[in-house]
């Protein structure tokens, strides 16, 4: 723990759907999900006007829908959030030579390296700079936790969204912990928390006052030791430029054991959607699949798949991990599943990706209307029929993706369907635009790289 706050944590805020409302000025106040729109996609990110409605990430794409039906709905392009993730750890690196990002929009710094900040009045300075810088240079807003370590920092970052900046005195930091819920603690998720309301645990004063030993008994000694430290605001942990992840996983435990096969199988397909998601928001890809399976005695197995190349998609991870489901005898129940991607790289693999498109178109998964209730979704027992000429042309018009008509213009696809393709014509620093419908194969229009967020800005990379 150090003396003073100088060590950061920046947050972007709702960066995937902040970053679609900067470049779409009509959606720019109203509910925005981003994610998979195929009958199985999940939230990636939702806007804090989306949130109101109870819509948040990993969520169901469907269960979204239906809570705010309202809501604009649009595909992730990767592509164009990673150049801006580029811009912001850009601005870190001139703080401090020691960054640690932990995905597109997350990072710690360390500002006492940079010569930056040294006391509390300097450390906020830094940070008050670092959040204008940003939103002069992307558009956009961050999130700034500072204190003097790296467990507080990420608290107090969660403490200013949106839009702000919150500081942790060193010395303070019983005071501040002590009547929070112990899910506040870094690696406490539902699982673990209900254990411990099980057991009377509740507040970290709670985990402060049962002791290590008790924690030990309960969790075992790796996480026992490691939660009584860190409530007792403990953590010693630096800051470790060019964080190399060796791979991205999800895994849930079940308060019953899941005897259904069916259900097993889809509580591993929504697995690999949430890991892919992770995967995605780190700026990974990977080329081997892992399935973790703990059954209704304890006893653990894991089946892996190793692919001809790394890849982000999420129709790859969830066919793979289905195969691997069928390796595992679940006689007797499973109380734990998980989904892991390893073997990560900085690229995905063209041919595993077109492969995967494919797949993807099969199923319907792009090329949805983004209006109020959007299109009822597809029974997936159901054999898919092949695409029709029509149809494989449709789903070139991803919703949310950027085109340009040779008449009109600047502008982004609202949705497709039945030969045709909405799309809104305005750019990031227009007004709101007017909406025009082509047939899908007009000539006159074609996809587009995105424009910048801000004028001079250099955002506009291919989506």
């Amino acid at each position: 723990m150090r003396a003073a706050p100088t060590i950061l944590h920046l947050d972007m805020d709702a960066f995937f759907a902040a970053a679609e409302q900067a470049s779409k000025p009509s959606l720019r106040g109203k509910p925005v999900v981003v994610g998979g729109l195929g009958p199985r996609g999940v939230v990636a990110t939702a806007s804090y006007e989306a949130r109101r409605f109870g819509v948040h990430s990993a969520m169901p794409m469907g269960q979204a829908r239906r809570l705010a039906p309202n809501a604009a709905y649009l595909v992730p392009r990767f592509t164009f959030y990673r150049a801006i993730s580029g811009q912001v750890m850009e601005l870190l690196g001139r703080l401090s030579p020691l960054v640690e990002p932990l995905s597109l929009d997350e990072a710690f710094v360390d500002l006492e390296a940079g010569g930056v900040a040294d006391d509390s009045a300097s450390a906020r300075a830094a940070g008050e700079r670092l959040r204008r810088d940003i939103l002069a240079t992307t558009g956009l807003t961050g999130s700034v936790g500072l204190a003097g370590s790296k467990m507080l920092a990420k608290i107090a970052s969660e403490e200013a969204k949106p839009d702000g900046l919150v500081l942790i005195e060193p010395g303070t930091e019983r005071e501040l912990l002590g009547p929070r819920s112990v899910r506040i603690i870094p690696g406490i998720g539902p699982a673990t928390g209900e254990h411990l309301r099980r057991a009377g645990i509740v507040t970290v004063t709670d985990v402060v006052e049962a002791g290590e030993d008790e924690l030990v008994r309960l969790l075992g000694r790796a996480h026992g030791s490691s939660l009584h430290q860190m409530a007792l605001g403990h953590d010693d942990r630096p800051v470790v430029a060019e964080r190399d992840a060796k791979s991205v996983s999800v895994e849930d435990t079940f308060d019953v054991d899941l005897h259904d096969r069916l259900r097993i199988r889809l509580e591993v397909e929504r697995l690999a959607e949430r890991c892919v998601a992770r995967l995605r928001g780190s700026g990974h890809s990977g080329r081997t699949i892992v399935l973790k399976v703990r059954r209704y005695d304890f006893s653990t197995l894991t089946r892996s798949e190793t692919l001809r190349g790394p890849t982000d998609d999420p129709v790859v991870v969830r066919e793979a991990a289905g195969r691997l489901l069928e390796l595992v005898d679940t006689t007797g129940g499973v109380r734990l599943l998980g989904v892991g991607v390893s073997g990560l790289a900085d690229y995905t693999q063209e041919d595993l990706f077109a492969q995967a498109e494919a797949r993807e178109a099969a199923l319907g998964g792009e090329g949805e209307a983004t209006g109020p209730a959007g299109p009822e979704e597809p029974d997936v027992a159901a054999a898919p029929a092949p695409p029709t000429a029509t149809e494989t042309a449709e789903r070139r018009w991803a919703a949310g993706h950027d085109v340009r008509h040779a008449v009109y213009g600047a502008g982004w696809v609202q949705g497709s369907g039945l030969g045709r393709v909405t799309v809104r014509f305005e750019e990031p620093t227009s007004a709101p635009g007017r909406v025009r419908t082509f047939p899908v194969d007009d000539p006159d229009l074609s996809p587009s790289d995105p424009l910048p967020l801000v004028p001079g800005g250099e955002t506009g990379a291919a989506a």
